[in-house]
């Protein structure tokens, strides 16, 4: 058993011996670092307790409004879903304000179009679909529902965490990612899967968070591009791609999931109901059956 034993660790150190070359030889070449895994941000929607910030989803919507909706479409969203409660909440005059100031398509109206009232759904761009295809190679992704169908992957043990500390950030996580994963040029030591130097195609753009590193939507965002106004009390935030990505990305969450405030109250009620009434059913039982041996 023993003489067994060492031929076969003998055979597996030679084995390991002939495959050193091999391995020096592919330790040499330039390593493919892959797609850059997403950071996980704070959002004040987290957690079982996190609630929407009013302001924050005013800005996101004004940076979907003046630079997303160029291009992009969010049919599930309805001018006056802007001034409900749990988001933007924009009073009913700057709803109506907003809606008078697009046109939507209506065969009873004269000329086929006339101006959006509150209950209509979002416009969408002025390009045609295929004048879309035509600029990017595929017909931009509508924004409705983007935040849910986006995510990132959490290996083990963090998913196992995830179902504790409620985390459904990944699309917003991504989103950010995303829109701050640019880069001017190819990083040096970035290969194909062949382990040849990446080749941007033309008219591609470099992004280290997208899975093909190739993205065919030039980046949306700069420094500088849209201009906020004050806080109610005065206070600013940076004009920065990082704090735009953020606001856009907590404001399609929200389209994604409007009534999030509102769910996460109704669950804190449900399980204050459940716990109060587990107690009061210990003590029912002790009243009735502690006297049963």
């Amino acid at each position: 058993m023993i003489k067994i034993t060492t031929i076969v660790a003998a055979a597996l150190f030679g084995l390991g011996l002939t495959a050193l070359p091999a391995l020096a030889q592919d330790a040499a070449k330039p390593v493919n670092l892959g797609v850059e895994e997403p950071q996980k941000q704070h959002w004040d929607f987290a957690g079982p307790f996190g609630t929407f910030d009013q302001n924050q989803l005013q800005r996101g919507f004004q940076v979907f409004r003046e630079v997303c909706a160029n291009c992009h479409t969010a049919h599930l969203l309805a001018f006056r879903n802007l001034g409900e409660d749990g988001g933007p909440h924009f009073s009913e005059a700057q709803v109506k304000a907003l809606a008078a100031q697009y046109k939507v398509a209506d065969p009873d109206a004269d000329g086929g179009t006339r101006p959006a009232l509150p209950a209509d759904r979002w416009p969408g761009p002025d390009q045609t679909p295929a004048d879309l295809k035509g600029a990017f190679g595929v017909v931009p992704p509508d924004f409705s529902v983007i935040a849910k169908a986006r995510t990132v992957e959490d290996g083990f043990p963090n998913w196992l965490f995830n179902y504790f500390t409620t985390y459904a950030e990944g699309g917003p996580d991504y989103i950010h990612a995303l829109l701050t994963g640019y880069e001017a040029d190819v990083p040096a030591g970035v290969t194909d899967a062949q382990g040849e130097p990446f080749q941007l195609p033309e008219g591609k753009f470099y992004n280290k968070v997208f899975p093909s590193h190739s993205i065919g939507m030039p980046p949306p965002l700069t420094d500088g591009q849209v201009t906020y106004a004050p806080a109610a009390d005065g206070s600013t935030v940076p004009a920065t791609v990082d704090q735009y990505s953020n606001d856009v990305a907590a404001f399609l969450m929200w389209t994604a999931e409007p009534h999030l405030n509102a769910n996460k109250a109704a669950g804190f009620r449900v399980l204050t109901f459940l716990i109060l009434f587990s107690v009061l059913m210990y003590f029912v039982k002790q009243r009735i059956w502690r006297k049963v041996h």
